[in-house]
């Protein structure tokens, strides 16, 4: 399993990530404060750390120098939203591999994250085979593929990491805001428009199946359900 160290001040932001990456099969550290990401690293052994700049006590750039003086190997993402020039030319000559600025995706992280452990890891590729059943359908995550029978659904990134949600929380509420975080990073009201316009799009996706429902909860979330 790949382990993943990661650095985030923002408690809901945090748990948003924490629960996204870990649904995926990773293994997630998530340390809330830099001075303690050094005790962490040396214990917990990463494959690859996901650093917030801006923390308490001592920034991310700061720690991605230090972690690359214990091994000059080890990948680095920078989270930010210091977005200048000389802050992103910062962040690469503090030993980053990537930059991300803040509000961003789940599906822009973790698409990162893949980039990177595939150079790094030769060997790696996180959702290779995944294939999910989903009442009557099949939903191939890594080819961006909903089935039905002998009917092929290809769809977009946003379409693929909103139904891999849903596949993850099948019988259970999704927050709204969560949903929207995940996708887009932020819950913005031409967001939530947007994904409206999805949630239409999944539902006649999976229209051929009458068991599967997806139900709005007014003012909360959705709701996806697949009976017996």
């Amino acid at each position: 399993m790949i382990k993943i160290l990661y650095l985030e001040d923002e408690n809901y932001l945090g748990k948003i990530v924490k629960e996204s990456l870990t649904s995926r099969g990773y293994d997630i550290n998530h340390v809330i404060d830099g001075a303690d990401v050094m005790r962490t690293f040396r214990s917990f052994n990463p494959d690859i750390c996901v650093l917030d700049v801006m923390v308490p006590n001592i920034d991310g750039f700061e720690l991605g120098s230090l972690i690359k003086k214990e091994d000059s190997s080890m990948p680095i993402i920078f989270l930010t939203a210091k977005n200048q020039t000389n802050d992103i030319l910062q962040g690469f000559k503090s030993g980053g591999n990537d930059y991300i600025k803040k509000p961003f995706s789940m599906e822009e992280l973790i698409v990162r994250i893949e980039n990177i452990l595939r150079l790094s890891k030769p060997n790696y590729n996180a959702t290779k085979g995944l294939k999910i059943p989903i009442g009557q359908y099949y939903f191939k995550y890594d080819k961006f593929e909903l089935t039905h029978k002998s009917e092929i659904i290809s769809l977009s990134h946003r379409e693929n990491e909103l139904i891999y949600l849903f596949s993850q929380n099948l019988n259970k509420k999704i927050d709204r805001r969560y949903i929207l975080n995940a996708l887009w990073g932020d819950d913005s009201l031409y967001n939530s428009r947007n994904l409206d316009v999805y949630i239409r799009k999944i539902r006649v996706y999976f229209e051929k199946d009458p068991k599967i429902r997806i139900t709005t909860l007014r003012g909360v979330g959705y709701f996806m359900s697949v009976e017996e």
